[in-house]
């Protein structure tokens, strides 16, 4: 018996609400491979894409698990965007020239190799900031769309099966997932659950709204930060960058956020709490 179409469309929401932070988990593991410049967002909404695509032509009948299908197509949506990178941003190509011509200027005066203290103190940077700019260029030489012999493009995005913490943290996050999309701003909640869930194209959610198709691009990417930050103030606080002026409106806003999405999650917790207790006896 085939399925209506609204139940495969429940079945699909279904889906891709259980395995967001499956992207999440992917998209973290491959951060920690590539430049510094490379957008977290930009990969982010890649992969989640990739997951929508995924849930809508998800065959439930074939003896392929959902996650395992869903992560080869987030990790090749990865590799796609990865591929699409150019690995060495200007910034990073410009202080590169600098620092080599500073370099070559110093081993001429010195009549050697200079060390990396001499150089940042010519060019007036910390050595912090030259080691980091150096790891950004030869990670982008090792990162070229050519691959190399030893580091092709493919080996950054992780293929490993996730552990029993993993699991766990997949679970305890599509939690306050489900708590902090609830708790976005109604504009930003619209945005999100239009955009991912209800498939719906961007030019239709911006004209229901009233805004251009970029600033429907804007609110979904805010809406991403915002829900990462909720997420990590509450599994991972060390991860939570400032934004703006400390006790400014844009942070008592986020603060905020994080307050309600904290309150969300331990009245669930509450609710939760009767039925454990009963199960128990």
């Amino acid at each position: 018996m085939t399925a209506s179409p609204q139940g495969h469309r429940s079945d699909a929401e279904e889906l891709i609400t259980s395995h967001m932070p499956l992207v999440g988990h992917i998209v973290r593991e491959t951060m920690g491979r590539v430049p510094s410049h490379v957008s977290r967002d930009d990969l982010t909404s890649a992969g989640l894409t990739a997951l929508v695509l995924a849930a809508q032509a998800y065959d439930a009948t074939r003896a392929v698990p959902f996650d395992r299908y869903a992560a080869t197509r987030v990790r090749g949506a990865i590799l796609d965007e990865l591929r699409s990178i150019d690995w060495a941003s200007r910034s990073v190509r410009r202080r590169a020239r600098d620092l080599a011509e500073t370099r070559a200027a110093l081993a001429g005066a010195l009549g050697r190799t200079p060390t990396t203290e001499e150089v940042a103190q010519t060019a007036g940077m910390t050595v912090d900031e030259v080691a980091a700019n150096d790891d950004d260029v030869a990670r982008a030489q090792v990162l070229s769309l050519q691959g190399s012999a030893t580091t092709t493009i493919e080996e950054l995005v992780p293929h490993t099966e996730p552990s029993p913490e993993d699991v766990y943290e997949h679970a305890e996050r599509l939690t306050y997932l489900r708590e902090a999309i609830a708790e976005l701003p109604e504009r930003l909640r619209k945005v999100v659950e239009d955009y991912f869930f209800a498939e719906r194209p961007m030019a239709e959610i911006a004209a229901e709204l009233g805004v251009t198709d970029s600033r429907i691009s804007q609110m979904r990417a805010e809406a991403l930060a915002l829900l990462k930050d909720g997420l990590n103030h509450a599994l991972d606080p060390a991860l939570v960058q400032p934004v703006g002026k400390a006790g400014g409106v844009a942070n008592r806003r986020r603060e905020a956020y994080f307050a309600a999405v904290a309150s969300r999650h331990a009245e669930g917790l509450r609710r939760s709490m009767p039925v454990r207790l009963n199960a128990a006896g």
